[in-house]
């Protein structure tokens, strides 16, 4: 049975998970590339001895996680040089993501020259959002000019979990209608609608929409315009103030949750009031997407925080009950997989779902290679 690859390159990371059929074979995670510390040199030195330690005997593809893909790529496609170029392009939308997935395609490519490249965009899931989504109120000329349009992201996440939750549903993706909610340091909402997404908190960047570990979320634009005049904030700082210092972090200093959640277990109040603001995101896009999907099935939790931290399940629900909208405590707190938290016969059933956004990488690799006419099977 052949095999694909999964790489997923970060600026000092690479996570591969190597597939034979639908089953993960190998995986791992090499960290601090190209630091003074002892790591591989760089991404060309760290990719090779993955594949040094790999069985890749009948190796169809190999599936590239690409964080921007812009308006010109909207669905899963053969890598060339016109494509590189193309990922190229769209560097200054995603500064810090398309570079390294750039290299970790770079090195693939030269690695594995007879074996087909895929390259998987985290913004294709959103193709579908209605341009009433898509569209900021600003001038119109000016954002076609610069590409200023919502893009969404975790696109790859949404999609696994929008499919997952529909089979434990006993139902078919496209008569469901659910909102997924994908909390890690990177947060994001994305309202689904027979198994399109129609609306994500994530924007033109990863910067918009949910409180997260580090980044700050939706705020008013005019605190950036005031920060320049008033403060003489550079563009630089006002990016490490939003990016890096916002979110969690700039709340109470800590941006894990499992932090935040110790502390606010012992009483601290900068802890409490992070939680509280980032509970709070979550129930205002969740009661916003209601009201745009109409009809609410399900609502899926998922990602580090969404699968572990019950107290934000049941705090960012809370209040919701005349939605059809319950977290139940039991269910809630119990550990488990893939499992509903809302009592039984809920009008909305609300879910846990592990994402795994590398088996649907490696999924739609899988589904583009045989429709290319290569040799990979259908899962």
């Amino acid at each position: 049975m052949s095999r694909i690859l999964v790489v997923n390159t970060g600026s000092s990371s690479l996570k591969y998970r190597l597939y034979q059929g639908a089953d993960a074979v190998a995986g791992g995670t090499v960290e601090r590339i190209g630091e003074p510390d002892g790591g591989p040199a760089d991404h060309a030195a760290a990719l090779a001895d993955v594949l040094a330690g790999l069985d890749l005997a009948g190796l169809a593809a190999v599936g590239h996680r690409v964080v921007h893909g812009g308006v010109r790529f909207t669905e899963p496609v053969l890598i060339d040089d016109e494509v590189v170029a193309g990922i190229a392009a769209l560097v200054p939308l995603a500064p810090l993501h398309n570079p390294p997935n750039l290299a970790g395609i770079e090195v693939a490519r030269r690695l594995l020259p007879g074996v087909p490249q895929v390259a998987v965009f985290d913004t294709a899931f959103h193709r579908t959002l209605p341009p009433e989504a898509a569209s900021y109120a600003i001038d119109r000329q000016v954002a076609q000019e610069y590409g200023i349009r919502r893009y969404g992201f975790h696109g790859t996440s949404h999609e696994y979990v929008t499919r997952r939750t529909a089979e434990l549903l006993g139902r078919d993706p496209a008569e469901v209608n659910l909102i997924s909610l994908h909390l890690g340091n990177g947060a994001s909402a994305c309202a689904v609608a027979g198994g399109r997404s129609v609306a994500t908190s994530m924007g033109m960047s990863p910067l918009e929409g949910l409180v997260m570990g580090t980044r700050s979320g939706d705020l008013d634009p005019a605190i950036i315009l005031d920060l320049q005049r008033t403060g003489n904030f550079s563009v630089d700082d006002i990016d490490r103030l939003l990016n890096q210092r916002g979110g969690l972090r700039g709340l109470c200093g800590a941006n894990d949750m499992r932090e935040v959640l110790r502390r606010r277990a012992a009483g601290d109040p900068a802890a409490t009031l992070a939680f509280d603001v980032y509970c709070r995101r979550i129930r205002s896009y969740v009661g916003a997407y209601y009201a745009i999907l109409g009809r609410l099935d399900a609502i899926t939790f998922t990602a580090g925080v969404g699968e572990h931290a019950a107290p934000v399940r049941a705090a960012a629900l809370s209040g919701l009950a005349r939605l059809g909208i319950v977290v139940d405590p039991g269910r809630n707190e119990a550990a488990g997989g893939d499992r509903p938290i809302s009592p039984p016969g809920g009008e909305v059933t609300v879910w846990v779902v592990g994402t795994d956004e590398e088996a649907e990488i490696a999924r739609q690799t899988r589904l583009l290679i045989r429709r290319s006419g290569g040799s990979a099977q259908p899962d």
